[in-house]
């Protein structure tokens, strides 16, 4: 049994260090974070948008988004500008600047994850979505509030 416990804690070990591999050369490429790149292929997707909206593409609370939000306007990737009819409302979208740096990103890591798995039968992704949240819970991690993001540490770190 012991072997088994090993081989899982190895297979999460992988887990980690692909999420950190791929965190690195992220960060190497465009300066971007994780979560700041998948904010800038949410607003490259649905085009002009309001930071509710990105947090609910995203499953991320309002105040990470606009966290994420000032840091990338802060860069020059994202623009804001005020609704004309109603001025409370922000809409958001990339600036030229995003996009290029959304062009030079590689691969993403949960992009990839996400299509391979939307590719699996679906009892397949219900054993792996209960075998994950087994592990959370043998880690005590079940009540952890984290979103659908792949990124090492919080999702709206600063990048150094």
């Amino acid at each position: 049994m012991q072997r088994r416990s090993q081989q899982a804690l190895s297979a999460m070990r992988q887990i980690l260090r692909a999420t950190e591999n791929y965190a690195r050369k992220l960060a190497r490429d465009t300066g971007l974070t994780a979560s700041q790149l998948l904010l800038l292929q949410v607003l490259d997707e649905h085009g002009e948008t309001t930071a509710g909206q990105i947090a609910a593409h995203m499953g991320i609370t309002q105040a990470t988004t606009t966290s994420l939000l000032h840091k990338l306007e802060a860069r020059g990737l994202v623009h804001r500008q005020r609704g004309d009819s109603d001025r409370r409302q922000v809409w958001l979208s990339l600036t030229e600047e995003g996009r290029e740096k959304l062009a030079a990103a590689p691969d993403g890591l949960q992009e990839k994850f996400r299509d391979r798995f939307e590719n699996l039968a679906s009892w397949e992704q219900a054993m792996l979505v209960a075998g994950l949240e087994r592990v959370a819970a043998l880690l005590d991690a079940e009540t952890i509030d984290a979103a659908p993001v792949l990124d090492v540490g919080a999702i709206d770190r600063e990048q150094h």
